[in-house]
Order: C-alpha cells, then structure tokens, then sequence
C-alpha cells in the first residue's frame, strides 16, 4: 500500500526535477528558464510543408526542455503541464502580436484565442493515460485569460484514419503519412468560428502535423460557411442587420473568427531556429 501510494505520488508530484533531477521540485528555476528562453522565436522547418502557418516556439527542443516534455507526456508528470502551459502561452502571445492586429488584448467583440491542440492518436493516448497536449493547452489558455487576453482551449480535431509512427519517417514521409488524416468533430466548425484559431502543439519537428491541422480547421469552417450561404440564398431569406449569420464574410474579416492566425510550440527542433530566418 506504502509502494503504491508513493507511485500513486511521484506521478503528479515528481520526486526531482524533470529537467535536470534535482530532488524534491518539480521543475528547478534553471530548467523553467531554459523552459522559457529569452523569448518566443519564429521557427520554420526546411523544408516547409504547404500550408503551414506562422509558427511560433518557446524553446528549443534539447537538453532539459526535452527532458521535461518526455516526462510529461511518456511518464505522466501531470505537474509539469502549468510551467509548459506558461511557455506555450508565450509562444500564442508572440504569434498574436505579429499575426492578428487586435490581440492580445480585448476581442473586439469576436470572442475568445480558440487554442486548438493537435490531437494523438487514440491508441497513444489510451497508452499514456491523458493527452499531453491537450492538458498544456487548458493550462495554456487559463495562463492567457489570467494576463488579460480571453483564450479558451477547444480540442475540436480528431484522427480520421489510423496513421504511421512518425519517429522514423522524413518530411515528405510525414507530409504523406498525415495527409487527410485530420478532420473536425460533428459542430466543431461552429464553435470554431467563435474566434480566432491558433493551433498548438507539444513540439514542432517537420511542421507536417500544425499543416494538416491547418488544412483541416479551413475546410470544415469554410465548407460549413458554405453550406450555410447556399441555404440562405436558396431560401430567399434576409439577413437582419441586428442578427448576423454566424461566420458571414464580414465577420470573419473583421474580426477573423474560424480563420487559423498562426500556430504555437513548446519547443521546435534547433534546426528550425536558423539564424536569418525569423
């Protein structure tokens, strides 16, 4: 029971740090700052997959930065997704103020940040016991609402087909493994088009996964946007001044509700840091 209760522990609490094994913390000041870096770069993967968004990322993916995300997503040191969520907050705030024009800050009357994480495969979630990064994006967005900038986290992708374990595969194998792999869940398109999108990640290495997000956050927000359109014209029906369509044209250029701003990492591979290329 004694051995239990301690595993049971070590779980949520880590008997040392995640990033460098210093006792008794979960993550050390030394690790938290490597966790944040000196700021949230831009950060392109060669080469760069159609598609992809501006994508932004807190840290580098080495050293302690890798340490501490394997823990949290292989060994289920749920205690690590606040300092995680915090850097991936920095990463959406840094994508924000070069993509969006009104955030962050207040939403102008086009509702909440939607963070959008990429979805694993049910099997490795199964596996693992929780979905990483969806659990860094709740923290992720309670850390945006708290410095101001309203942000809500809406896991609205799924895997529609099984795909290969992408450790071993090169860009173009991960672009031809991933493709069509991701679709929306039944109404997620509506609430998509309650803000703007910013899609996240755990961890960028080719792009290939944030570009077949991307992919399919545009096709159901502006297939259903479509649909609607050709509703109302077929029904002969005005559109009150006072009442709007939901995701009409002029609501989406406005205010960019459904349409994908940019994307957001934890930590993307060193290459994607070139010098020159920000």
């Amino acid at each position: 029971m004694r051995g239990w209760w301690r595993d049971l522990t070590d779980l949520v609490l880590p008997a040392e740090c995640a990033g460098c094994g210093r006792p008794r913390t979960v993550l050390c000041p030394e690790c938290r700052a490597a966790l944040g870096g000196p700021a949230p770069r831009r950060v392109r993967p060669l080469p760069e997959p159609p598609g992809l968004p501006v994508v932004h990322a807190a840290a580098a993916y080495a050293d302690e930065v890798r340490a501490t995300l394997l823990a949290h997503k292989e060994r289920g040191a749920l205690a690590l997704a606040a300092p995680l969520g915090a850097a991936l907050a920095d990463a959406v705030r840094a994508g924000l103020s070069r993509t969006s024009g009104g955030y962050p800050g207040a939403p102008r009357g086009g509702g909440p940040v939607l963070l959008v994480p990429v979805p694993s495969a049910r099997g490795a979630v199964r596996a693992r016991g929780h979905d990483p990064v969806r659990r860094i994006a709740l923290a992720a967005a309670g850390e945006l609402r708290r410095s101001g900038t309203p942000a809500r986290a809406l896991a609205v992708l799924r895997q529609r087909r099984a795909v290969a374990d992408q450790s071993g595969l090169g860009s173009r194998q991960r672009l031809e493994n991933l493709a069509g792999a991701l679709e929306v869940v039944a109404n997620g398109a509506r609430l998509l088009r309650g803000g703007p999108v910013v899609l996240v990640d755990d961890l960028m290495t080719t792009g290939a996964s944030l570009s077949e997000a991307a992919r399919a956050v545009t096709s159901a927000v502006y297939g259903t946007q479509a649909r609607e359109e050709m509703g109302e014209r077929n029904a002969g029906s005005r559109r009150e001044e006072r009442n709007p369509v939901y995701g009409a044209p002029e609501l989406a250029g406005a205010y960019g509700a459904g349409q994908v701003l940019c994307a957001a990492v934890v930590a993307a591979s060193p290459d994607s840091f070139g010098i020159g290329r920000n």
